[in-house]
């Protein structure tokens, strides 16, 4: 679907936690911290913040995450005009948060409170395989009260994206559904990364739903698929694909598959050593939608999107903030 001019390309609405990342040689610590490796555990603030300060000797390093916001920020250091809504506390780390959010794109549309804290992840990222675990505090990253000016953002945006966790719970699920109604309106097309197999099961009919109704892309990953539809990744995409016209298929180290419209095209991979997983999917689709965005083919798109998710497993965090090192990405698929 072409769309006219707008102020921005891509518009993203999201949870916006603060991402803190730390690499341990020694696993023995989570079982001191009683973690189970390779989850995510669910704390409160309190229990983050103790948490934190056991590995705050190690350094972790502080960057806006969210899955829709790491998508949104690499839209921005890879050139293109991108908003993104979310909701943080009005504390240090909230605007530290705004502040990469900044970096990134230029400006933001968030919004701030005082009655919650900023929502963060804590993980801890294994040396040896970059296995991650992590300590979530939703925060004040589910309590969006509403779109406020972000509403006229969408309207001005070439897309709107988000992701399947708004889908979790309110307020977030009917914010979300404010903003796809809005596109819709505008005719603008609405992209929808599925997020996490927990999503899924949690959330299935109105997942269905919305992609049935609104989808103009989809991103999900073979587990998230098979949670969808009961089939398997390469079943699944064609059964997806006879609601939403673009379909965007991971699978990990076989590569990726688009579906666009009655056209399947295989992508293939960008091999790395990886370093840390967080974010590889959200990388994929910043590549894929700035194709679009650019007038790609999907076949195109998709490489472009492999090749960003190859840059983020090789570095500590979910977004490459080397500007050269997008662009290169970029050039190499020109």
């Amino acid at each position: 679907m072409n769309t006219p001019a707008r102020r921005f390309d891509v518009a993203g609405l999201g949870n916006a936690l603060v991402d803190a990342l730390v690499r341990v040689d020694d696993d023995d610590i989570l079982a001191r911290m009683d973690l189970t490796r390779g989850q995510m555990h669910p704390v409160d603030h309190e229990t983050w913040q103790r948490a934190f300060q056991v590995l705050q000797h190690l350094r972790p390093e502080i960057h806006s995450g969210g899955s829709c916001a790491n998508t949104i920020a690499t839209l921005g250091l890879m050139g293109l005009s991108a908003r993104y809504c979310g909701q943080v506390g009005d504390d240090q780390l909230g605007h530290l948060y705004a502040a990469r959010i900044t970096e990134a794109c230029g400006s933001h549309a968030l919004q701030f409170t005082q009655e919650r804290s900023t929502g963060k992840c804590l993980s801890i990222i294994s040396a040896g395989d970059a296995e991650r675990t992590m300590l979530t505090d939703l925060g004040a990253a589910v309590a969006l009260p509403g779109l406020g000016s972000f509403a006229d953002d969408i309207r001005e945006s070439g897309i709107l994206h988000i992701t399947g966790y708004l889908l979790l719970g309110e307020p977030m699920a009917s914010r979300a559904l404010e903003a796809i109604a809005i596109a819709n309106q505008e005719q603008i097309p609405v992209s929808i990364d599925v997020a996490d197999p927990f999503v899924v099961n949690a959330v299935r009919d109105r997942m269905w739903s919305v992609i049935d109704e609104f989808a103009d892309i989809v991103f999900l990953n073979a587990e998230e698929a098979r949670a969808l539809t009961g089939r398997s990744p390469e079943e699944a995409i064609h059964e997806i694909g006879e609601v939403c016209y673009t379909v965007v298929l991971k699978l990990g180290g076989r590569g990726s598959l688009v579906k666009h419209g009655p056209d399947l095209f295989p992508i293939g991979i960008y091999p790395t050593t990886a370093v840390d997983t967080t974010g590889a999917g959200d990388a994929y689709a910043a590549g894929f939608l700035y194709g679009r965005v650019s007038g790609w083919s999907p076949e195109r798109s998709g490489e472009l999107g492999a090749r960003v998710a190859s840059l983020t497993v090789a570095q500590v965090g979910a977004v490459v903030r080397d500007p050269d090192l997008l662009r290169a990405a970029i050039a190499a698929c020109t």
